[in-house]
């Protein structure tokens, strides 16, 4: 149902609503202004159908508000698109005839662009066109994926990781006991010698069927395998195959392709995925009982860290999920360490730094954390608990996979164990007399969060550096200047300048030449404006309050960080999943020419960015 809703919505409205999300933030103005001029808008009821497969598409669909869901054309569902994504593009680029099913879940409000518009725009605006880019092996690639925390989107075949088992009818339960412990799985499939599947023997048929009743070992597993069935179709959604497993009392489905058998899921399997959600692995941490649980824990974060990447499109998600989840093992360690040490003589606050205090930790990291001591602390008295307290935490830390820090920015190092007026002269110190070699090191000090203990200590003291920093001109020009060091990737030509490390043939360190330069900007001038925030982009929005910058700066810098926090993210995730060491280097030439071209773009930003901070911050002005 198309409405005539077009003339009661302001133009203005339109326009800030589109150019908050790709593509439409690539257009120009005016060619923006004339879309929204041309879009009709359209709205429906929970559950209406937006799409119905093979009818014609005359339009692009935009979410301005709402909820769709979107289907194969088998009817299972692909996707869901939130506020902000589009949809219909596949229909108009093939034949104009809608590919892929579209129902609204809630409520929703679209703005429906032409199809003459959206083809045109293709041609002739590069980036625009590119975002809609299809080929035979990315169908709505643009879009994000379905929260895969929902049992009702996650296909059952993701649970499968090994070929199934195989035994024939004649195998002994000897054998095949030991084929099953060789390979550390719960069941082994019972074939024929044409392959069709004739049974399962799981190790508790072994322990019941064989061993309580004293058979003896050379008994065929024919004899003793379960025959009565429940398979399920490789299509199936993990809650179908869950409900299958409640209903009839079964802990493994055999999961089939036509006749051929896929592998085995158990109901071990299907609590583990949950297992791999970083809510409940937070409730464990914050549970433990003692530092090996902990160090056990710590084993679940590449699982957690690949299902996060998978299931939030934003990297400020998943930095925060995974920062949550490192502060949690500082909070818990400290707790176990007083545990066995004894209650602290006098109070004390934990803090962490650098990345983890920004929301912005992902899975390669070491540990940055110092503590602030009561001022009634005394060496003399107090020293040794302090100093056997910090050694156990980070010790304890580094067994949890997060690397003690190679500049010994630790709590371990007697210099970052302070009091609360030592930190204030501290931060006094840097601000007041700024050297930049000396502010180099200190610089991840200006990003810091409380974790365990007086946490207000921790926020006094982020105050405390907001206001002293903002009116010291000396000390933002040291900082500027330092922010300056680290330079993007980019040649004269605007070629990437690869390095070569013996591992990472051709690689760029996306982290050093990337979202740490662009973190250092934006910490000067959060500081500068006197943001007492800590996560860069919450950082932005506070800036964005101020005229430091120009408005369309705010957009470039947040659309820079967060292409390089989510291309970090992902090839992290792409490591684990390939079994390798999960780094912070990128291959640009694995890359598609889309993506190298927006990379390139987001170190021209960093550029831009560092040429500004240059001019502006300067020890007299």
């Amino acid at each position: 149902m198309v409405t005539d809703l077009t003339m009661s919505i302001e133009l203005p409205d339109i326009e800030r609503a589109m150019t908050d999300h790709e593509p439409f933030c690539w257009l120009p103005a005016d060619a923006l202004s004339d879309m929204a001029r041309s879009i009709e808008v359209s709205y429906k009821q929970a559950g209406e159908v937006v799409l119905a497969l093979n009818e014609p598409i005359h339009h692009l669909y935009f979410v301005r508000s709402g909820e769709v869901e979107i289907y194969r054309r088998d009817g299972s569902l692909y996707n869901r698109l939130p506020a902000g994504h589009v949809f219909g593009q596949m229909g108009l680029l093939m034949n104009a005839k809608v590919r892929f099913p579209a129902t609204t879940r809630k409520d929703s409000l679209f703005y429906l662009i032409p199809i003459q518009l959206f083809m045109d725009y293709c041609e002739k605006y590069s980036e625009f066109g590119d975002f809609f880019e299809v080929n035979e092996h990315s169908i709505l690639e643009q879009a994000i994926q379905v929260g895969k925390d929902d049992m009702t989107t996650v296909p059952v075949t993701e649970l499968i990781t090994a070929e199934p088992l195989v035994v024939t009818p004649d195998t002994t339960v000897a054998e095949c006991a030991i084929r099953i412990s060789e390979n550390y799985i719960a069941a082994a499939v019972v074939q024929d010698e044409h392959g069709v599947l004739l049974g399962i023997v799981t190790d508790s048929d072994l322990r019941a069927r064989v061993i309580a009743k004293s058979l003896p070992y050379d008994t065929p597993v024919g004899d003793i395998m379960s025959t009565e069935l429940l398979v399920m179709d490789q299509h199936a959604y993990l809650h179908e195959v869950m409900l299958v497993m409640l209903r009839n009392n079964t802990h493994h489905v055999p999961i089939m392709d036509d006749q051929r058998v896929l592998g085995v899921v158990s109901l071990l399997d299907v609590v583990a995925h949950e297992s791999q959600n970083s809510l409940l692995l937070v409730r464990s941490i914050l549970s433990s009982e003692s530092i090996d649980s902990l160090a056990q824990l710590s084993k679940q974060l590449p699982s957690v860290y690949e299902r996060l990447v998978n299931e939030h499109a934003k990297s400020h998600m998943i930095g925060s999920a995974m920062s949550v989840i490192g502060a949690s093992f500082m909070q818990q360690m400290a707790k176990l360490v007083e545990d066995e040490l004894g209650p602290p003589p006098v109070p004390y606050c934990l803090i962490a730094l650098g990345s983890l205090a920004r929301d912005e930790q992902l899975l390669v990291t070491d540990q940055d954390n110092a503590l602030i001591l009561s001022d009634d602390y005394h060496e003399v008295n107090h020293g040794a608990y302090f100093e056997q307290f910090s050694n156990m935490l980070c010790e304890g830390l580094d067994r949890c996979g997060y690397p003690l820090c190679e500049g010994l920015i630790m709590a371990s190092n007697p210099k970052w164990r302070m009091r609360r007026s030592e930190w204030r002269d501290q931060f006094t110190d840097w601000i007041e007399n700024p050297d930049p070699k000396a502010l180099l090191n200190a610089s991840i000090f200006f990003d810091l969060v409380a974790v365990h203990g007086k946490k207000l200590w921790a926020k006094e003291l982020q105050k405390f550096i907001a206001t002293k920093a903002k009116n010291s001109k000396p000390f933002l020009a040291s900082l500027a200047r330092n922010a300056l060091k680290r330079t993007p990737p980019l040649g004269v030509f605007k070629n990437f300048v690869l390095e070569e490390d013996g591992r990472q043939q051709k690689s760029l360190n996306i982290k050093r030449r990337g979202t740490a330069p662009l973190t250092d900007i934006i910490r000067v001038h959060a500081l500068a404006t006197g943001s007492i925030l800590q996560n860069s982009f919450e950082r932005l929005d506070d800036i964005s309050k101020t005229k430091l910058l120009p408005n369309e700066k705010y957009d470039e810098l947040t659309n820079a960080l967060e292409l390089l926090y989510s291309m970090r993210a992902r090839e992290q995730m792409l490591a684990i999943r390939e079994k390798r060491e999960p780094n912070n280097n990128i291959a640009p030439d694995t890359l598609s020419l889309t993506r190298q071209r927006s990379l390139k773009e987001a170190f021209n930003v960093i550029t831009q960015a560092q040429r500004f901070l240059k001019y502006r911050y300067t020890a007299n002005g």
